[in-house]
């Protein structure tokens, strides 16, 4: 059985060989065990294949329409914090519990799955998503600290952007294309590479309560700047996982509700990568 290193999918339907050259595509030997409801997914127990229903099966459109109208509100939040946080830097910190909200959200949501597929719960998670956004992204662009950082203003915020789609896509190809598989050994080298980057996170949190800097991951020196590269290489790559973790739900035929649960994951991982590119940036800016 093979799992996503994002923890927003977990115990996709079992496939053979994969799926890596298109979303959707028909499995080479899959037959009626793919359907929906007959792999263990989580989902066996709502959706148990009855009698004809008026739910239809997911498709990569609904995919690409639930996954833009989060990331729109996202966008909108995180503007609205930005203007804000930029009139009042005060609000900054207010803000940024956003981040702390969106957090407990997708840890609460691993326990119980089903709230993935809610479009009520995923644009809550999105708008608070963006509130947090809006204010670290000031904050990095427009703000220095000490010699961790530089200030480059919101042409800096314009290049993370489009550094975060331009990888989006660009990882979006290789999948299609089928250039890196995803196997289930792929998928282990992953889910360990993330553990071991939250191991040092937290370490390096730990250690600056005790020497200035930490470990020195997060100050702006050479040892951060790589290990920003290393964190945008992991995140890059996990979007494979994650466009396979789609391509099966939609194999599976998952009922349409299932694409708020893949526009989430995408959503989290869009946002990471964001946030580490932007962090990365602002490293670069230091004089």
């Amino acid at each position: 059985m093979r799992t996503s290193s994002n923890p927003i999918f977990k115990n996709l339907p079992q496939q053979q060989g994969g799926g890596y050259a298109g979303f959707g595509s028909a499995a080479a030997g899959a037959g009626p065990s793919a359907q929906y409801g007959q792999q263990p997914y989580g989902y066996q127990q709502q959706y148990q294949p009855q009698a004809p229903s008026t739910s239809r099966p997911m498709t990569i459109d609904d995919v690409v329409t639930k996954t833009a109208i989060s990331l729109g509100v996202v966008t909108v939040a995180a503007v609205i914090s930005y203007a804000l946080t930029a009139g009042n830097h005060g609000l900054a910190g207010l803000f940024a519990l956003g981040g702390l909200v969106a957090l407990g959200m997708s840890f609460f949501s691993m326990f119980k799955p089903d709230l993935q597929t809610k479009p009520a719960f995923v644009l809550t998670f999105a708008a608070a998503e963006g509130l947090f956004l809006g204010a670290v992204s000031f904050l990095l662009a427009n703000v220095r600290f000490g010699g961790s950082g530089g200030v480059g203003g919101s042409g800096m915020i314009a290049q993370a952007v489009l550094g975060t789609f331009g990888v989006f896509f660009g990882m979006l190809i290789v999948y299609k294309t089928g250039a890196i598989r995803v196997t289930p050994r792929f998928t282990r080298i992953m889910f360990g590479a993330m553990i071991g980057i939250l191991v040092l996170m937290l370490g390096n949190v730990i250690a600056a309560l005790f020497t200035p800097g930490g470990f020195g991951l997060r100050d702006g020196g050479p040892i951060a700047i790589i290990f920003s590269l290393v964190v945008i290489g992991i995140a890059a790559f996990s979007f494979l996982l994650d466009f396979d973790a789609a391509d099966q739900l939609i194999r599976a035929q998952a009922p349409e509700k299932a694409a708020w649960q893949v526009a989430f994951g995408l959503t989290v991982t869009l946002v990471w990568l964001y946030l580490e590119i932007l962090r990365l940036l602002s490293y670069l800016q230091n004089d």
